[in-house]
């Protein structure tokens, strides 16, 4: 029997073309019109999709016992997948921009308020729940402070290529941050010094390196966290906050909550406090998460053990 997939191993489904002629369709038609020629071509990749449709269902199945509501059928499954395609064109529509402003509302935007005055930037730990590329696009055009988005990996060329096509400034301020240099320390530091924000994932494990996680517990289960953002958060000396992009009827709501003021991990018994610190963030991805089941994007096995998985050589997570 195989090693099971890392999640950066999972080959992005589709061409180019065929998203390019999608997004012609939108331009023409709208977004009704787009739905309905997408409906058929999501359900193909939702029967042919064993590993991502097995997925969504263990995922769903977790959700549920927090929060009865989430629906474990098949016809979830496959809404869960077209919610995934829809997510895919509000990114397209922030960068476009047919979402703005109006369309997002704030949980605790006061916090985001005090970050902007203090003239010290902090660090945000996103994750995949939700939409945090809507995030980056609508606040570029609020807030003159940068967004830094700190990637490991281009994941999903094809898509980014589409969305450079749209926009050139996709690729403002993101950061690849495959090696972390005593350079590159200084690079984020000195961007931290001058106000702009960094936003990282947490909720990826490594694609080159095993073991660098801590298995905490998250839907009743535990689960590889990488350790590489809060160990990053330490060194940068900064505060550090939640960040959420949640899809709510028309709109979007951006959620950011307080972290820590300084994280730290004191030399003895480091990885019992690192071991902490991610289980808080598993713990609030986890109550997100079984609130918004149908916005939850990681289409792999995510309490897979970290050390058995294959992965891609060469590469880093996003």
């Amino acid at each position: 029997m195989s090693a099971p997939q890392h999640w950066s191993k999972i080959q992005e489904r589709g061409t180019l073309v065929g998203m390019q002629i999608l997004l012609g369709i939108y331009r023409v038609a709208g977004r009704r019109i787009l739905m309905c020629v997408m409906a058929p071509v999501v359900f193909y990749f939702y029967l042919s999709g064993k590993q991502a449709r097995h997925a969504s269902a263990v995922f769903r199945h977790r959700a549920a016992r927090f929060n009865p509501q989430v629906n474990t059928g098949f016809w979830s499954g496959y809404k869960h997948f077209l919610c995934f395609a829809n997510a895919a064109f509000d990114k397209i529509d922030a960068w476009l921009g047919r979402l703005s402003i109006a369309d997002l509302t704030y949980t605790n935007e006061a916090l985001f308020q005090q970050i902007r005055t203090s003239g010290r930037g902090a660090i945000f730990i996103g994750s995949h729940l939700g939409n945090l590329e809507v995030c980056r696009a609508l606040n570029a055009h609020k807030y003159a402070s940068p967004i830094n988005v700190l990637v490991f990996t281009q994941h999903a060329i094809k898509f980014n290529t589409l969305l450079q096509k749209i926009h050139p400034d996709v690729s403002i301020n993101m950061m690849e941050v495959s090696n972390i240099t005593p350079a590159l320390m200084i690079q984020l530091r000195d961007k931290i010094d001058d106000g702009e924000s960094l936003v990282i994932v947490g909720d990826r494990t490594s694609a080159s390196v095993s073991g660098r996680v801590s298995y905490v517990d998250f839907m009743g289960q535990p689960a590889p966290f990488s350790q590489g953002p809060f160990i990053l958060a330490s060194l940068l000396e900064c505060p550090v906050y939640l960040l959420f992009c949640l899809r709510e009827n028309n709109g979007y709501h951006m959620i950011f909550e307080h972290f820590s003021d300084l994280l730290t991990l004191p030399r003895k018994n480091r990885h019992m406090h690192l071991d902490e610190v991610i289980a808080r963030y598993a713990q609030r991805l986890a109550h997100y998460a079984g609130q918004y089941p149908m916005q939850w994007f990681n289409f792999y096995d995510f309490w897979q053990q970290d050390e058995s998985v294959t992965r891609s050589p060469n590469t880093e997570n996003n």
